[in-house]
């Protein structure tokens, strides 16, 4: 009967270490690595303030800002240490009640800006159900806008307090910029050359000299004084030998 026992120990770890091997495989197949370990903010900072995280915390596998355990008056946008050209983030967004956030890339950080949004294009996340918001800032402010650049061509987000999702894809070498919206391509855009620029050129955000020149640049989430919350944050580099 030991000896019994012992052959079927050995077929189940042989099994576990198959899946485990079929698993590592898979998750390497798609080319994506992970931004949030779900536990702590490790391989993020706070723009322009280091390790102070200001309000930003890991909770039961979720990256959340809260406003309540803000620990100083600032701005706390949260930076990523690393730096990206040609890129597809993903990731999931939940916000509140009139809770307004962003995720941005091409984000220059340098004390010369005060705000990664100088600097950095900008997708909103945005409690579409705040109605005087977006009647007074239009379409081109809502939820999956380019922000103040172009409005999404679909209204597709789910109410505050339930998750949506984004997938982001820019690649500079293509000069092709889009975003899926739970599971809806709203936005098409260049991110470089003459279209770029001139898209910039006749939106308020060209009062901002650097913004959308870097094409190499930090991405950040926005705090915006609301609470808002992010999970399965990875992404995946294009054009990478």
């Amino acid at each position: 009967m030991a000896i019994l026992n012992y052959k079927f120990m050995k077929i189940n770890a042989l099994i576990l270490i198959a899946l485990t091997i079929v698993i590592s495989s898979c998750q390497k197949s798609d080319g994506y690595e992970t931004l949030f370990n779900g536990e702590n903010l490790e391989g993020w900072h706070v723009y322009n303030n280091g390790k102070n995280y200001n309000g930003w915390v890991a909770e039961n596998g979720v990256l959340v800002f809260d406003p309540q355990q803000r620990t100083e008056a600032t701005s706390a946008n949260l930076t990523t240490d690393k730096q990206y050209t040609s890129f597809e983030l993903s990731l999931d967004w939940m916000i509140s009640e009139h809770g307004n956030s962003g995720m941005m890339w091409g984000v220059v950080e340098s004390p010369k800006y005060e705000h990664p949004y100088l600097t950095g294009a900008e997708i909103q996340i945005l409690d579409d159900g705040w109605t005087e918001y977006v009647t007074e800032r239009g379409d081109i402010n809502r939820a999956g806008s380019l922000y103040n650049l172009i409005a999404p061509s679909e209204v597709v987000s789910k109410p505050a307090g339930e998750w949506n999702h984004h997938v982001l894809h820019i690649d500079q070498e293509k000069n092709e910029g889009f975003l899926i919206f739970n599971d809806v391509k709203v936005l098409e855009f260049p991110v470089n050359g003459p279209k770029w620029k001139a898209l910039i050129g006749q939106s308020p955000v060209n009062a901002w000299e650097d913004f959308g020149a870097a094409q190499t640049g930090h991405i950040s989430l926005q705090e915006h004084g609301g609470k808002v919350a992010f999970r399965n944050i990875k992404i995946r580099e294009l054009n990478k030998d």
